[in-house]
C-alpha cells in the first residue's frame, strides 16, 4: 500500500491521540514528590513521564513523534484506580479556562534549538531569586525532558532499522531526531522534524488534561530558508520536501482527534509588510489534497497585491469538495490587530488559533470563546411583557446582553485569577514572548497579549427574530409580544400557517435587503463598544468579541425553544456570521453583499460566514465565479470565508451508507468535521444550508 494512504487509514482512524501514558507517569512521580515545591515536583514529574515515554514511529513515518497506540492494562487499571483522582484534584485546584489556542515561537526553536534556549535560560538565572528562580529550572528541567524523549526516539528509530528491509531511511530518522530539536535546525527535513516534535511535547500537559490543538503559525515563513539552501545544493527535491509536509499534516491529525481543529496558515504579509506567499504557500496548501483529511485546518492569508496563483490554487482544492483552505483577509486582520494595540510588525505575524479566532504567534496567552454567548435566549427572555416600541425592546435587550457581558467577563477575569495562583506550564513559556524575559509563566502573566475572547452565537437568528417581532407585533399588530411568545412555547403547534408566513414572506438577513441587514450592523456594534469598556484586572488583557460557533449553534439550538424567525425548538442556531440555514433566496452575490454590511476588523475574535455551493452546477466558468464571489467578499472587508462544494444528495448518500464516506469532510462553523460523525442534527443543518449554483 502506498505510504500515505496506509498513513492516512491509521490517521482516520484516530491511532495516536491516546495521551494516558504521559498522564500515568506524571502522577505516578508526581504522588512521590509531595516534599518538593510545586515547580520542582512538575518539572521532576515532568521529565520522567518524558523520560519513560513510549516512543511510537510508525511504518512508512518519516515524521514522528506520537502517543502509544496501545497501552497495557495494567497501566490503564492504576491510571483509573489510583493516579487519576489525584490528576483530577490537581487539575482542579489549577483552574478552568482555554489553553493551546496559539503558535508558539518556531522560529526560535529552529535558529537556537533547545541547547541555545536552555543557555538563555541561564543567564536569566544568574540574577534571578524566589520563585522567578523556581521558573526558571522548571523551564530548564522541562526542555531537557524533551530532548531525552528526542533521544529515546533515536534510539528506538535505529533499533527498527536492523530488522528493515529498507534500513536507510530509518538510519537518517535516527540521525534527525539525535539532533533536532536539541540543536538548531541545518536542513529542511530537521526542520519539519523538530517543529513537529516540540509540538507533539507541547501537547503532553499535565495540568489541562485535554486535547491541545497548538497551531503550527506559518510555515511557508519559517521553513522557506531551509527549503530554499537544500533545493539550490540539491539537498532535497520538491517532491521528497512535499513528502515531508503531507507527513507533517497526517501528524496533525495523529496528535488532534476529529470535532477540534488544528492546522497552520499560508500566504500574507510579513513581518516587514511584504509579500510572504512562495514555492511553500503553495505546498502546504497541496497538503490538503495529498492527505485528503479534516486537518490540516488550513488558512490563506490573502492580501491586496497577492497574485492570483494562490487564490486559484485555493479555489481549485475548493471545488474537489475539499472544506480547506478557508479564505482570511489579511488586509482587515492587520487593521483589528492594530486597533486592539499590537505593532505593525506583529500584526502581520497571526494564527487562526483554531477555527478564526486570530491570536499573535508566540506571544499569546488569549482565551478564545470565553465564553459562548446564546443570542436568541437573551431575546426569549425579555419577550415576557409588552413594549411600547421596537426601541424600547431593542433597549431592553441591550440592557440585558450588557449584563451578560460583565458577568461573564468578571467570571473569566476571576478563572485568570485562580491559573494565576495554581496553575504552571513551564516547557510552553520557553516558546511565547516574553515568559522568560519577564521571568513568569503564561499561566501567571508571561505572554505579552492576554486577551479574553467571549463568542457570540446565533447573531443571524437574532436579526431575523427581531426584525419578525418588528413586522408582526408593531407594524402589522397580528399578535401582542406575549401572545407570540405563547406560540413560540408551544413550539408553533396549531400556527404552522403563521410560521410559513414567517419563512417565506418576511425577509431575512442574507438577501442585500438594507432594513434587515443593518439590524446585524446594529448589534454587532454594540457588542464593540459594550466590549471595549472592559480590560481584565488580572491579565490586563482586552475583552474581543467574535461571532462564530464551533459546534455551539447546535448545543445552543438543542437548549432553545422556537424563535421568532420561524425556526423551531431543539434546531441548531446560525452557523457563524453569515445567514441562517436556507434563508439565503437572492443567490450568493446577495449573501456577500448582506455579509460585509458591518464592521467586521475589531471582531477579532473570530468571524466565520460559510458559503455552500452545489457541485453539481459546477462548469468549465465556475472557478472563475468562486474567485470572483471571494474577491467581492474580501473587498468589502469580510473578514474570513469558507466554501464547501458539496451536493445534497452526495450527503444523503453518506447519511444511508457512512462507511463509504468516512473521509467526507464538511464545514460547520469555523472548523471542519468529518461529515458521517456528525450528530443526525447536525448532519440535517448541513443538508438544509443553501446550496448555490455558480
Amino acid at each position: 500500500m502506498d505510504r500515505i494512504e496506509y498513513l492516512r487509514i491509521k490517521a482516520l482512524n484516530g491511532e495516536g491521540c491516546d495521551y494516558t501514558e504521559f498522564y500515568y507517569l506524571f502522577y505516578k512521580e508526581y504522588e512521590k514528590l509531595g516534599r518538593l515545591s510545586d515547580w520542582e515536583r512538575y518539572a521532576e514529574s515532568f521529565f520522567y513521564a518524558l523520560s519513560n515515554l513510549t516512543p511510537n514511529i510508525d511504518r512508512g513515518e518519516l515524521i514522528v513523534g506520537k502517543c502509544a497506540a496501545d497501552i497495557d492494562g495494567q497501566i490503564l487499571a492504576e491510571w483509573e484506580n489510583v493516579y487519576r483522582p489525584i490528576a483530577r484534584a490537581r487539575c482542579e485546584k489549577a483552574g478552568d479556562g482555554q489553553d493551546s489556542h496559539m503558535a508558539v515561537d518556531y522560529e526560535l526553536l529552529l535558529k537556537k534549538g533547545i541547547n541555545g534556549i536552555i543557555a538563555d535560560i541561564d543567564g536569566y538565572m544568574a540574577g534571578a531569586c524566589g520563585e522567578t528562580l523556581e521558573f526558571y529550572r522548571a523551564c530548564r528541567r522541562c526542555l531537557q525532558a524533551v530532548t531525552v524523549l528526542a533521544g529515546r526516539y533515536s534510539d528506538a528509530a535505529l533499533e527498527m532499522s536492523r530488522t528493515a528491509e529498507d534500513p536507510d531511511e530509518l538510519i537518517r530518522l535516527s540521525q534527525i531526531c539525535g539532533k533536532v530539536p536539541a540543536e538548531p535546525a541545518e536542513s529542511f527535513y530537521e526542520a519539519v522534524q523538530s517543529v513537529h516534535f516540540i509540538t507533539h511535547c507541547l501537547s503532553l500537559n499535565p495540568l489541562r488534561p485535554h486535547v491541545q490543538q497548538f497551531q503550527l503559525g506559518h510555515p511557508d515563513r519559517y521553513l522557506l530558508p531551509f527549503y530554499e539552501k537544500d533545493i539550490k545544493n540539491g539537498a532535497i527535491t520538491r517532491k521528497y520536501a512535499q513528502l515531508l509536509l503531507d507527513c507533517l499534516g497526517l501528524q496533525i491529525n495523529m496528535r488532534v482527534p476529529n470535532g477540534l481543529s488544528s492546522g497552520y496558515m499560508v500566504g500574507g504579509r510579513g513581518k516587514n509588510g511584504d509579500i510572504a506567499a512562495n514555492e511553500l504557500t503553495m505546498m502546504c496548501m497541496q497538503v490538503i489534497d495529498d492527505i485528503r483529511l479534516v486537518y490540516p485546518s488550513v488558512g490563506l492569508c490573502y492580501t491586496e497585491g497577492m497574485p492570483e496563483e494562490y487564490l486559484e490554487k485555493a479555489c481549485e482544492l475548493l471545488s474537489k469538495g475539499y472544506s480547506h483552505p478557508a479564505i482570511f483577509n489579511d488586509d482587515v486582520i492587520t487593521k483589528g490587530l492594530i486597533s486592539y494595540g499590537v505593532t505593525e510588525e506583529q500584526s502581520h505575524s497571526y494564527i487562526h488559533s483554531t477555527c478564526v479566532e486570530i491570536t499573535p504567534v508566540a506571544a499569546s496567552n488569549v482565551w478564545v470563546a470565553s465564553p459562548y454567548t446564546n443570542l436568541p435566549q437573551l431575546l426569549l427572555d425579555i419577550m415576557d411583557r409588552e413594549y411600547a416600541s421596537p426601541d424600547e425592546l431593542t433597549g431592553e435587550y441591550f440592557a440585558r446582553l450588557d449584563a451578560h457581558i460583565k458577568a461573564n467577563f468578571e467570571e473569566q477575569d476571576h478563572e485568570r485569577m485562580v491559573r494565576a495562583q495554581n496553575s504552571m506550564a513551564p516547557l510552553l513559556s520557553c516558546f511565547v514572548n516574553d515568559c522568560l524575559k519577564r521571568g513568569a509563566d503564561i499561566d501567571r502573566g508571561g505572554a505579552t497579549y492576554n486577551w479574553i475572547m467571549p463568542s457570540f452565537v446565533g447573531m443571524a437568528n437574532l436579526v431575523d427574530s427581531f426584525y419578525a417581532i418588528k413586522r408582526l407585533v408593531f407594524e402589522e399588530k397580528r399578535m401582542t409580544l406575549c401572545e407570540f411568545k405563547a406560540v413560540l412555547d408551544k413550539n408553533f403547534e396549531g400556527n404552522e400557517a403563521l410560521r410559513q408566513y414567517i419563512l417565506n414572506r418576511i425577509p431575512k438577513y442574507g438577501n442585500d435587503i438594507d432594513e434587515v441587514d443593518g439590524l446585524f450592523e446594529m448589534f454587532s456594534g454594540h457588542i464593540v463598544e459594550e466590549c471595549r469598556k472592559y480590560t481584565g484586572i488580572h491579565t490586563n488583557g482586552n475583552l474581543i468579541p467574535s461571532v462564530f460557533c464551533w459546534t455551539m449553534h447546535e448545543r445552543f439550538g438543542k437548549q432553545t425553544q422556537a424563535t421568532p424567525e420561524g425556526r423551531k425548538a431543539g434546531f441548531p442556531l446560525g452557523d457563524g456570521s453569515g445567514p441562517c440555514q436556507g434563508r439565503e433566496l437572492n443567490g450568493p452575490t446577495a449573501s456577500v453583499l448582506s455579509s460585509t454590511k458591518w464592521d467586521h476588523h475589531r471582531f477579532i475574535g473570530g468571524v466565520a460566514v460559510n458559503l455552500k455551493l452545489a457541485k453539481s452546477s459546477f462548469g468549465k466558468s465556475s472557478l472563475n465565479t468562486m474567485k470572483a464571489l471571494i474577491k467581492t467578499y474580501l473587498k468589502r472587508g469580510g473578514f474570513e470565508l469558507q466554501i464547501n462544494v458539496v451536493d445534497n444528495e452526495t450527503l444523503k448518500k453518506a447519511q444511508r451508507d457512512p462507511e463509504s464516506y468516512r473521509d467526507l469532510v464538511v464545514r460547520i462553523g469555523g472548523y471542519s468535521d468529518y461529515f458521517v460523525k456528525l450528530s443526525s442534527e447536525m448532519q440535517e443543518e448541513v443538508i438544509l444550508r443553501t446550496a448555490h449554483n455558480v
